[in-house]
């Protein structure tokens, strides 16, 4: 009798471990699907940038550190590898776009003009998806490293080698406090 309560429990044991296996690796195929989805709004913004700066450039014609500033964020987040390096470089873009957007400000001609509107709007479509898209991945990181650090699912983890992953992080200019004067 005692030797079928040790496999019982042996049995249970093993099928909670598939489990729990099953569940990371569920977890790491969603993490890649989310920074797929994630490539694929960054790759629909660095398409939408070059329209955007050619639209800029025949009103702002002397303003060209503010567009090569921007063409080059462009380049170096779209030669970044990991997801981390395309994040960063994302966010750096993300400030040179709000240059170029604080530039449209000096100039009522662009600022009408609805091929630039239209370019506007599709950007800030890009970026609610994109913000959408990483919102979910860090909600699958956020699992996939809770089960990685809490025990008993720490032990599967370790077994099988999944280890914490990093969050994706918004650039230092957003976490800045926002003075609001009146």
């Amino acid at each position: 009798m005692a030797i079928i309560i040790v496999v019982a429990i042996l049995i249970l044991l093993l099928l909670y471990g598939v489990a729990i296996y099953n569940k990371l690796v569920r977890l790491r195929n969603q993490s890649e699907e989310s920074a797929a989805q994630i490539d694929a709004n960054l790759k629909k913004r660095f398409d939408l940038v070059p329209n955007l700066v050619e639209t800029v450039k025949g009103y702002a014609k002397h303003e060209k550190e503010t567009l090569t500033a921007v063409i080059d964020a462009r380049n170096k987040a779209m030669s970044a590898t990991t997801l981390t390096e395309k994040n960063d470089a994302a966010n750096a873009l993300s400030s040179t776009l709000k240059s170029l957007f604080a530039l449209s400000e000096s100039y009522p001609d662009l600022k009408a003009n609805q091929g630039f509107l239209d370019l506007q709007s599709q950007l800030h479509k890009i970026e609610n998806d994109l913000l959408q898209a990483r919102k979910y991945y860090n909600a699958i990181i956020g699992d996939i490293n809770t089960m990685v650090q809490t025990i008993p699912s720490s032990f599967v983890a370790s077994i099988a080698r999944f280890s914490k992953l990093p969050y994706l992080e918004i650039e230092e200019e957003a976490r800045s406090r926002v003075d609001v004067k009146f």
